[in-house]
């Protein structure tokens, strides 16, 4: 009877038997000089020669950028749009690096730029990047740290030796906030036995906070390390950290988004007599249920929800929505949404959203209008997320013109789109193969003054590489790192695969050795094809230097790969 009370539909029980171009070529023309050569000049003019031919390269890695004429603020910028969760619901657990959002703009941008420069060139030439930087008289402070940290979130090994020698200059020493920025760095890359020596270090200052925690917890969930992950509850104990109930959530919460349902469930019924559950407790292991497209078990966590006395609320109804249309179950979906309308919660644009999305995504475009129609009428407003779903569907129909119609459709309803938006649309050229019309949206984007993120600069990388202009692959590389943004995996991967499928071995090897040495996984790339080339060309030697690199980062299967083409 609860559970017809509260949200089953009549005839309806929730599921318990089964989720530019070139852009202006800056027409700098490589003048080719016709000169007289005179016997008694010649060593001058050959002199002269080569240094034009060097001042000329380095104009034209500089200049030959189409994005190059945008101004943008010269700060540390954060990847706002790198990751976007579909799901509604979102711990109460303070994110980790909002810390270091909040700080990283009252740093003084000129100095930052200057210590990551420094950082840049010493650590890429293998030379002493610490005599360097006590010799450039920086005036530290915790902002400054947090912004040069921020810049290479993705590059490990710079981030931790400039980490190490900020907190050895005498008058400095780390925070909380120093320290869980780089904790999430070393997360990221999974540099357990460090983050831990890390976390009893920051134990013995009296520095950990609860942020420290989550951070781990999330860190082995990802990992799939769920005896890690519970480990760190008890050590918060250790160090007299209550353990309540948001504590056992965050950690249920982890688990569930690494996809890891079954064991959360499992130390849910463990902790249950020493942790009365609550509303999210419930609404975070449906989540997990759904994630793993096991409806059964989500259907018996939303009944026992209830029979516990907690009424669903929007958020666990949306995730239920979204679990079952994942599922492939879209009539019993639309049946949950109807008894919304019916009885409540009422739908809010987050619900209409996820129907509208997934109608696009297998093409039923009338339907969707529909939805979205009805949507106008109850009184919610459209946002950004709405519009994406629908331009998304429309480009999938090779309907471009309606797409158009939308966008002016939300400035004249002035909903300003998000990053989120300009990156679908970037996609959309990316996948028509019309890297130009991407580079123009990116402009629109940055003049609306939404922020970039390094996927919105992969994107339109890996485009002008699928159209054989490596150069202007290049450039938006430079682009990319001009504006502050630490190239990661994906952006290596894309460089790398680019110019080994154009035959530039050389700068290949030469990006790739930079990206092990930054402590990066090696990225999937045709290994045959670049090792092929190497071979042939008689760089046996470079080929036997970068198999050795490989094996020492840990790479051994791409060492091995290598190996017997030297052998």
């Amino acid at each position: 009877m609860a559970a017809d009370r509260h949200s089953s539909p009549p005839g309806y029980t929730l599921p318990s038997t089964d989720k530019t171009r070139r852009y202006e070529d800056e027409e700098f023309k490589e003048s080719k000089l016709t000169v007289a050569l005179c016997p008694c000049i010649f060593c001058l003019i050959l002199l002269l020669v080569v240094a034009s031919i060097v001042l000329v390269v380095k104009f034209r890695l500089y200049c030959h950028t189409p994005l190059h004429s945008l101004l943008f603020k010269n700060a540390c910028r954060r990847d706002v749009n790198s990751v976007h969760t579909d799901s509604e619901f979102d711990s109460d657990i303070e994110n980790e690096s909002a810390s270091v959002d909040s700080a990283e703009f009252e740093a003084d941008s000129k100095e930052v730029e200057r210590v990551c420069k420094v950082i840049d060139e010493m650590f890429a030439l293998d030379r002493n990047m610490e005599a360097v930087l006590d010799e450039c008289g920086i005036n530290l402070n915790h902002k400054l740290v947090l912004c040069v940290l921020q810049r290479f979130n993705h590059a490990r090994k710079p981030a931790f030796r400039f980490f190490r020698w900020a907190g050895d200059r005498p008058g400095f020493s780390h925070n909380s906030t120093t320290y869980n920025a780089m904790m999430n760095i070393l997360g990221k890359t999974r540099q357990f036995e460090t983050l831990v020596s890390l976390l009893e270090e920051m134990g013995e200052k009296g520095l950990l906070t609860m942020e420290t925690f989550t951070i781990c917890i999330k860190v082995f969930a990802a990992a799939k390390e769920r005896k890690k992950a519970v480990a760190i509850v008890d050590l918060m104990k250790k160090y007299n950290f209550k353990v309540g109930i948001e504590t056992v959530n965050c950690l249920l919460d982890a688990l569930g988004r690494a996809k890891l349902a079954k064991e959360a469930q499992t130390l849910f019924e463990k902790l249950e007599p020493k942790f009365a559950p609550n509303l999210k407790t419930y609404t975070i292991l449906i989540n997990g249920w759904c994630t793993v497209k096991n409806l059964m078990e989500a259907a018996r966590m939303w009944n026992e929800m209830i029979d516990k006395g907690f009424k669903p609320d929007i958020v666990a109804h949306n995730i239920m929505l979204e679990g079952l249309l994942r599922s492939h179950k879209r009539s019993d979906a639309i049946k949950l949404f109807e008894v919304m309308k019916c009885k409540g919660p009422l739908p809010t644009v987050r619900s209409y959203s996820v129907l509208i999305k997934n109608l696009c995504k297998h093409g039923h475009l009338k339907e969707a209008i529909d939805y979205f129609d009805e949507m106008v009428d109850s009184g919610c407003g459209p946002d950004a997320a709405v519009y994406t779903c629908l331009m998304t569907g429309f480009a999938n129909q090779k309907k471009m013109d309606v797409v158009y119609r939308l966008l002016s459709e939300m400035k004249e309803k002035n909903c300003q789109p998000d990053g989120r938006l300009y990156n679908a649309l970037i996609k959309m050229m990316v996948n028509r193969r019309m890297p130009d019309e991407a580079v123009k949206i990116y402009k629109k984007m940055v003049q609306s003054g939404v922020e970039a993120s390094v996927h919105t600069y992969n994107m339109i990388m890996k485009s002008y590489f699928v159209a054989r202009d490596c150069e202007m692959g290049l450039a938006v590389w430079e682009e990319m790192k001009r504006r502050g943004f630490c190239p990661d995996e994906n952006s290596y991967t894309v460089l790398v695969g680019g110019l080994v499928r154009q035959g530039r071995l050389n700068e290949s090897c030469r990006y790739l050795e930079e990206m092990i040495d930054k402590g990066m996984r090696a990225p999937r790339i045709d290994y045959k094809k670049f090792s092929a080339g190497f071979y042939w060309s008689g760089g046996r030697n470079c080929l036997e230097d970068l198999a050795e690199k490989m094996k020492l980062s840990g790479n051994s299967e791409v060492a091995n790969l290598l190996e017997r083409w030297v052998k």
